[in-house]
C-alpha cells in the first residue's frame, strides 16, 4: 500500500529568536584531559577471513579478503552486489570512541574564530569502521551554555532509533556535563558524516566524518578518505542567525577544503597532497556547509563517480560534480595528466544560482602535486556551462544504483499542495511545511511522548503517523519559490521517483525501477521532488531541508513510523533519565527555546 504527502514551505510573519547564548572560550578544554576523551579503539576482532576483516596497515581495519586495487567489488564473502538491506557481514568488532565537546578557537584561514569543537579540531576526529562493525561513541558534553545531539548522517539505524542523535526527537539535548552513549551497527558501507542536530552548533564547527570500508563499484589504487567542501565565516552561526531570518542567508567570509584554506588577508594555508604518476585516487566528497552548494572539480583530471550519499552506483564519468549541503560523492581521479604539469588545481566553488555570496568564492582551492613537485599550480578551471548546474543533483539516469531495488506500486493517494513563498509584508522568514512550521520542545521528545503512550501531538510537532509496517510512503515535495533545497530523511534510504521544473501533477511519470537512492536530493528551483520509503524502520524520524538556516527556522516535519513497535526500542529508564538531567539543568539557567528544537 502506498500513501502520498505533498510538503510545502511558505514564510510567515511569526518571528523568533536564536536559543543559543554567545559562546566562550573554556578556562580549560578537556575537562578530563586530552588522553580520556582523544582516542579510539577496537575492543574486539579477529583476522581478516570470511567473516571477519583484518586490520589494515594504520590499525583502522581498513581491509577485507579479496579486496585489492585490482578488484575492489570483493568484500570477505560478501561484494559489490550484496543487497546490503537484507545481507552483510557481522565482523563481531566493536570499534569504540570517545568524543569531548569543548569550546575553542580556531583560525582556519588565518582569523581567529570562537569555535565549537570534537576533541578541539575540526573537521572531528573521523569514525572509521568496517561494514558489519558495531559502532560505539561516547559523547561528553564539555560546551559552555549549549545543550547537544551528535546526528551520524545517512546511518540508516536500522531498528536503532534511539541512537538517531536528534533532540526534541529522539532524545533531550544531552546537558553540559553530561555524557551519552551512542551505538549503532555499520550495515551500509560509505562516506558521511556526523554533526550536532542542535541549533547551529554544526556550523560551528561540531562536526567529523564517518567512514566505513566496504567494497566499491570501480578499482583504485588509493583511498585519500573523507574531503570536506565547507562554507566559512568569521563570525559564529549563532550570532549571524537574526540576520539569516529577517534578510536571509548571510555572506559567508570564505570556504575550507578539509578545515583550511588561505584567507583574503594572506594568512592561512591550502589543503595539498601528493600524488604517483599513473596510480588513481578516491576521494569521498562531503559538503557540511550551512548554505552553500558547491561545484567540485579538479583542473584537467576526469572524475569517475561511484557513490552517491551511502549508495554504490553504476560508475560514470563527468568534469564536475555539484554537492548540497548534506549530500556526499565518492570520486576517483587518474593521475594521468603529467603531459600538462606537476601541480593542479582543486576547486569548489559556491554555485551563484543558490548559495550564499561568498569573499573568496573563486579561490576556495586544494592543490594536487605530482610526485615531490611543490610548485603553485598554473592550471585552468574546466569549461562548463553555469546555467545548466543551477544547484541540481545529476540526471536521475546518471545515478543508478549497483544493487537493484524497485519501489513498491502505488495504491492509495492522499496528496496536499502547497507552494513556497514569502508571506506579503512581512521581513521574517519562516518555513512551513503542510501548512505547519516545525517546533519542538527540547524537553518533550516526541519519542518520550510515544514511550507516555501520549499520540495528542501538538500540530507545530509536523508529525505524519505511519502505522504500518512494510508500505510504501510516497513524498511529493513542491514549490513555486526559485531557492532549491536540499531535502534529507532520517532512517532511510529514500527513493528518487521524479524531479522536475514546475508542478508535480498525475502525467509525470514516475520511475520505479531501480530509480536513484539516497539520503540528501535537492528540491530543484519552483519544481518538485517525488521520493518514496519502505516502512521497514520503527521509528521517530525527521525529514527536513539541510541549509542550516532553514531547519532552525522551522522547515521540518517527522514521520512516526509503527508507532505501537518504538517503546520497545527505547531503554525507558535511560530516556528518562537524560530527559531528567536536562531539566534540570534548563532550571538553573533558564532557558528560553525560540527556534525549532532541532
Amino acid at each position: 500500500m502506498r500513501s502520498c504527502f505533498a510538503l510545502c514551505a511558505i514564510a510567515s510573519l511569526a518571528s523568533f529568536c536564536h536559543a543559543i547564548v554567545p559562546y566562550k572560550v573554556p578556562r580549560a578544554p578537556y575537562p578530563y584531559g586530552a588522553s580520556h576523551w582523544n582516542k579510539r579503539q577496537i575492543v574486539t576482532g579477529g583476522p581478516g577471513n570470511g567473516t571477519n576483516p583484518g586490520n589494515g596497515t594504520n590499525g583502522t581495519n581498513s581491509t577485507c579478503a579479496g579486496n585489492t586495487a585490482s578488484d575492489r567489488s570483493s568484500w570477505c564473502n560478501f561484494d559489490i552486489n550484496t543487497d546490503w538491506y537484507l545481507d552483510g557481514p557481522d565482523t563481531g568488532r566493536t570499534v569504540e570512541y570517545w568524543f569531548e565537546l569543548v569550546n575553542t578557537t580556531l583560525s582556519p584561514d588565518g582569523v581567529p574564530k570562537i569555535a565549537l569543537t570534537v576533541n578541539g579540531t575540526m573537521p572531528g576526529p573521523t569514525i572509521e569502521a568496517n561494514w558489519g562493525d558495531t559502532v560505539v561513541v561516547h559523547v561528553h558534553n564539555g560546551l559552555e551554555n549549549n545543550g547537544t545531539g551528535i546526528h551520524f548522517h545517512g546511518i540508516r539505524q536500522n531498528w536503532t532509533n534511539p541512537e538517531d542523535g536528534v533532540p526534541s526527537v529522539t532524545q533531550c539535548p544531552t546537558a553540559p556535563g553530561d555524557t551519552v552513549t551512542y551505538t549503532w551497527k555499520a550495515t551500509q558501507y560509505g562516506s558521511s558524516w556526523y554533526h550536532s542536530h542542535f541549533a547551529v552548533q554544526a556550523w560551528d564547527g561540531l562536526f567529523g566524518g564517518i567512514l566505513i570500508h566496504g567494497p566499491a563499484s570501480a578499482n583504485y589504487d588509493e583511498d585519500l578518505g573523507n574531503m570536506f567542501l565547507q562554507d566559512w565565516d568569521h563570525n559564529t552561526a549563532s550570532s549571524m542567525y537574526s540576520y539569516a531570518e529577517t534578510r536571509g542567508p548571510p555572506p559567508m567570509a570564505n570556504g575550507l577544503i578539509n578545515g583550511t584554506n588561505v584567507g583574503a588577508d594572506g594568512g592561512g594555508e591550502r589543503w595539498q597532497t601528493s600524488v604517483e604518476t599513473g596510480k588513481s585516487y578516491r576521494l569521498r566528497l562531503v559538503n557540511p556547509s550551512i548554505d552553500t552548494f558547491f561545484d567540485f572539480s579538479i583542473d584537467n583530471h576526469t572524475l569517475q563517480v561511484i557513490a552517491a550519499d551511502f549508495v554504490p552506483i553504476v560508475p560514470y564519468e563527468t568534469n564536475l560534480i555539484g554537492l548540497g549541503p548534506g549530500q556526499r560523492y565518492d570520486v576517483i581521479f587518474t593521475a594521468n595528466q603529467e603531459a600538462v604539469g606537476s601541480d593542479f588545481w582543486l576547486r569548489a566553488v559556491p554555485d551563484q544560482f543558490c548559495s550564499a555570496v561568498n569573499g573568496q568564492e573563486d579561490d576556495i582551492r586544494g592543490i594536487i602535486h605530482y610526485g615531490s613537485s611543490t610548485a603553485t599550480p598554473s592550471t585552468v578551471p574546466w569549461t562548463t556551462d553555469d546555467a545548466s548546474l543551477a544547484c541540481q543533483d545529476p540526471p536521475l539516469a546518471s545515478l543508478t544504483p549497483v544493487v537493484p531495488k524497485n519501489a513498491g506500486a502505488q495504491q492509495n493517494q492522499d496528496t496536499k499542495n502547497v507552494t513556497i513563498g514569502l508571506a506579503p509584508g512581512t521581513n521574517v522568514f519562516k518555513w512551513y511545511l503542510n501548512n505547519v512550521t516545525f517546533f519542538s520542545e527540547w524537553e518533550d521528545p516526541t519519542v518520550l511522548q510515544v514511550v507516555n503512550g501520549d499520540h495528542s501531538y501538538d500540530t507545530q510537532q509536523g508529525i505524519i503517523e505511519l502505522p504500518n509496517a512494510d508500505e510504501w510512503m510516497y513524498l511529493v515535495i513542491q514549490q513555486a519559490n526559485t531557492a532549491p533545497h536540499p531535502i534529507h530523511l532520517h532512517g532511510h534510504d529514500f527513493y528518487v521517483l521524479a524531479s522536475g521544473s514546475g508542478s508535480y501533477d498525475s502525467s509525470v511519470a514516475l520511475q520505479t525501477t531501480n530509480p536513484p537512492r539516497r539520503d540528501v536530493a535537492m528540491l530543484p528551483s519552483a519544481g518538485y521532488l517525488v521520493i518514496a520509503f519502505d516502512t521497514d524502520n520503527p521509528g521517530a524520524w525527521l525529514v527536513h531541508c539541510h541549509i542550516g538556516w532553514h531547519t532552525s527556522e522551522g522547515f521540518a516535519l517527522q514521520f512516526v513510523e509503527r508507532v505501537d513497535e518504538i517503546p520497545g526500542l527505547f531503554d525507558e529508564d535511560k530516556l528518562r533519565s537524560s530527559c531528567a538531567s536536562w531539566n534540570a539543568y534548563d532550571e538553573r539557567v533558564n532557558l528560553e527555546q525560540h527556534d525549532s528544537g532541532v
